[in-house]
């Protein structure tokens, strides 16, 4: 297993993208701590299954806005686990609007949580990974943090954030043993865009420039996210990785 031994927050892992994540994390042999701002029982099933492939797990409630509750979830992690050796900045939000119309409230709280909710918990894991010359930091961008997208101002700005922060952070903690890097999905199928009312002109969207003319599905990125936080990508930092199918070439 690569990840033997190793403990893991996961931010967002009660549904979607992040449950992936934190499961395949457990498969490879990791104990993880996953936060939820509003899906307790999601969380605390994922926990359960964690804890049935015979590694620890903790759910922690968690808005990742906030600096203080970050505080909290990653001493919780410590207090359950020991040390922490892995932080995967997943959690994230939207809400569309154009620029015309957009609000300062649509922009500050996506600016707050996509952006200042990974800063969050950097903050906190920075001093322990550089102590103990180990980590791996893996931060959950966007293709639409590289390229823009129509009615996403907001959100594509808190993703291209993320890129500029990782590339940052890999080049202040690369002489201390930590590995930084970004995985910047495409269309992933989530029970978000299964229950859109838009989902079949999204996903008809999407299809136009996806070569490989599948949409993606969680476990996609889990895989290469798993991969970044072991030492077989012990060479690798400051990139971005894209999940998408080919969407954005």
């Amino acid at each position: 297993m690569l990840l033997e031994g190793k403990n893991a927050i996961v931010t967002g892992g009660s549904q979607g993208i992040g449950a992936a994540i934190a499961q395949e994390l457990a498969r490879e042999g990791a104990n993880v701590c996953l936060t939820y701002r509003k899906h307790e029982e999601e969380a605390q099933k994922y926990a359960e299954e964690i804890r049935g492939l015979g590694r620890k797990a903790v759910a922690v409630k968690c808005d990742i806005a906030s600096f203080k509750d970050a505080t909290a979830t990653v001493q919780a992690a410590i207090e359950a686990f020991g040390s922490l050796q892995i932080l995967v900045n997943n959690a994230g939000m939207n809400w569309d609007g154009v620029s015309w119309k957009m609000t300062e409230e649509q922009w500050d709280r996506v600016i707050e949580v996509n952006l200042k909710g990974y800063f969050n918990f950097i903050r906190h894991t920075a001093p322990i990974f550089k102590e103990q010359k180990y980590g791996k930091i893996i931060n959950i961008t966007s293709i639409n943090g590289l390229r823009g997208k129509f009615g996403q101002m907001n959100y594509s700005a808190s993703k291209a954030g993320i890129v500029g922060l990782t590339k940052a952070l890999a080049k202040e903690l690369g002489a201390f043993g930590v590995n930084v890097n970004a995985v910047a999905p495409g269309l992933i199928e989530t029970a978000m865009l299964r229950e859109s009312e838009a989902r079949d002109k999204i996903i008809d969207m999407a299809m136009a420039e996806i070569v490989l003319k599948r949409v993606g599905q969680p476990e996609d990125l889990a895989y290469v996210v798993s991969f970044l936080a072991s030492d077989k990508a012990r060479h690798i930092t400051g990139e971005v990785i894209k999940v998408d199918g080919g969407q954005y070439i």
